[in-house]
Parts: structure tokens; sequence; C-alpha cells
């Protein structure tokens, strides 16, 4: 069940819709920025937008940024690209993983970080690249994976 607040949130959404399922992707990105995650309870968000919830979670697992699964503090999103392949991604993608002792769809034991391989980030003549929460980083190097991991600590 949406909270108060979420359900403010996806109402306003509503408003701009021509369609209430439009606004579907909105609504469970609203749920996902108060929770972390979409959770499968999502019978009375799909309830707001005249969806049946088999409906509303088709669209929940097509989206790879709608997280179906608790998250780290800080996800992050590993390009996974030919162009990031090309210049250097699988070293880079090794220290990752030594650094912080998980492997792709893993959350660190702290709960602090989640990494994600993602298709593509749309920075092919600055690879390798990864983004941390909505902070893209580009030209990517061990040394540089270090300074940014720090950041977020």
């Amino acid at each position: 069940m949406p909270t108060d607040e979420e359900r403010r949130q996806i109402e306003e959404e509503l408003k701009k819709a021509a369609h209430k399922q439009g606004s579907c992707v909105d609504a469970l990105k609203i749920v996902q920025r108060h929770r972390g995650w979409v959770s499968d309870e999502i019978s009375g968000i799909a309830g707001m937008l005249d969806m049946t919830p088999d409906e509303l979670d088709g669209v929940a697992t097509f989206y790879s940024l709608i997280f179906r699964r608790p998250v780290g503090k800080h996800v992050i999103l590993v390009c996974d690209s030919i162009s990031c392949w090309i210049m250097g991604y699988e070293p880079v993608r090794e220290h990752l993983k030594r650094r912080l002792g998980i492997g792709p769809g893993e959350t660190t034991t702290d709960g602090q970080f989640t990494v994600l391989p993602i298709s593509c980030l749309g920075a092919c003549d600055h690879a390798p690249a990864m983004m941390v929460d909505d902070e893209l980083y580009l030209d990517l190097t061990n040394d540089r994976v270090d300074e940014i991991l720090e950041k977020y600590k």
C-alpha cells in the first residue's frame, strides 16, 4: 500500500497524464525513491493506475532501473557495452569486485553498495564509465574507481 506521501506524489503525476496507465513508470519511481526499491506489494499502486497488479509487475520487471529487491545505499551501475569493453572495462570491473568484495547483482555486507551491470550509459567517447546513484563517472581507471568510492563512504 502506498504511503500518504507516495499517494500524493503519484496523484500529482496522474494529473499530467492523458491515461492513468501512462504514469506507471513514474509511480514506480516515486515508490522507489521513498523506499529504495519496489516490493511485490504493488496492488495499491496498481489500483491508483487502473491496472492489475500483474500488469504493473510486468512494467516493473521490464525496466532494469526499477529495483525489485533491496539494494545498497548507493547503486553502482557499471556500463558493460562493447565500447566500455574495448576501452578497458574488464580490469576496472575486476578491481571494483576486489575492492568491494562483491560481484554484479550483489550488495556489500554493510549495505553501502550494490553493483549492477547496465547495457549502456551513453558515454562511449569516455569509456569505461559507471554511474553511482545519479552521478556519471567517465574515463575510469582503478585509481579513479578508488577515488570515487571514497566519496561515498
